[in-house]
This record gives structure tokens, C-alpha cells and sequence, in this order.
């Protein structure tokens, strides 16, 4: 029963999700635009919800939306300290770089959990996530202070992490 419901609440997010990126895309309240968004975002679910989400509706819970915030102020946060990172080196290139790949070992079981980390870390100049291979991260850094994997860890997936965890897993 529990994973009917889940299959149900997979649909139901992945419809709604659809009908509202489709309202975003249009830009009218327009009733034969609503009704045609309504059909085509029904009919992309029923053969999308499967792939499209792996939490459905469970993820709509006041903590996991308080600590999606977090990790959005975080993520910002971060990346607004990295592009100036990065753009202290372009501006004086004498500035000593050590780049290389480093192993990161990621607590993350979700797989979707670990996309997130993943795209985090691309996203934030100075690392690239190269390759994901069961539990590690393979990452490309402008700046190896070392091999150990946690200090690579601590350095690049920490902040990341802590609040991925609570909400993904």
C-alpha cells in the first residue's frame, strides 16, 4: 500500500511541478492556456513522474523546506566566497594555484542527494566534479592542500553536506 501511495504522490508532484513550470513559461492565466497546461502537464506525467522525482511530496515537510533554504543561503554564500577566490588569481595570475584531482568521500546515500552535491561543487568556481563512483566524488581543484581524504572533504563537501543530509536522507 505504501508504495502505491508513493507512485500516487510521485504523480501528483510531478503534475503539479509541470502544471506550474508551464504557468511560469506561458505567463498567462489565459483559461484555454490553463486547461491546455493542465492536459499536456498530465500527460507528460504519467509516463515522466517515475524518473522525475524520487521523494515526491515527502519532501514538502517544514524542516526539509527550513533546511532547503539554509542550503540555498549556504550555497550562495559559498559561491560568492569561490568566484572571489577565483578572481583574485585572474586579476594577479603570480598568486600560487595547485590544482589537481582529489577523492571525496561523500556520507550521501541518495543518489539524487549526491547529484545535488555534485552539481554544488561544479557550480562553485575553483572545483569541477569530474566522475561520482559509489560514495566518491572525484573533483577537480584549483586549490589541492592535500591528499587525505578529509581534508578534501572537509574543504570542499562539508558545508554541502551537513545540510543535504537532513534533508535528503
Amino acid at each position: 500500500m505504501k508504495k502505491e501511495s508513493s507512485k500516487i504522490s510521485k504523480f501528483f508532484y510531478t503534475w503539479i511541478f509541470l502544471f506550474v513550470l508551464w504557468m511560469a513559461f506561458t505567463t498567462s492565466l489565459d483559461i484555454a492556456e490553463l486547461i491546455a497546461g493542465v492536459f499536456i502537464s498530465f500527460i507528460i506525467s504519467l509516463f515522466t513522474y517515475k524518473f522525475f522525482t524520487t521523494t515526491g511530496f515527502s519532501i514538502l515537510t517544514p524542516k526539509k523546506i527550513f533546511y532547503f533554504i539554509k542550503y540555498l543561503f549556504v550555497f550562495i554564500i559559498e559561491l560568492i566566497k569561490a568566484n572571489f577566490d577565483v578572481a583574485r588569481i585572474v586579476i594577479n595570475p603570480k598568486l600560487p594555484i595547485n590544482p589537481g584531482i582529489v577523492e571525496v568521500e561523500s556520507k550521501l546515500t541518495s543518489d539524487f542527494a549526491k547529484m545535488i552535491l555534485a552539481n554544488s561543487i561544479t557550480l562553485t568556481p575553483g572545483t569541477l566534479t569530474v566522475d561520482i563512483i559509489d560514495n566518491k566524488l572525484f573533483v577537480h581543484w584549483l586549490y589541492v592542500k592535500g591528499t587525505d581524504t578529509e581534508t578534501t572533504y572537509n574543504e570542499i563537501a562539508k558545508t554541502f553536506e551537513d545540510i543535504l543530509i537532513k534533508i535528503y536522507e
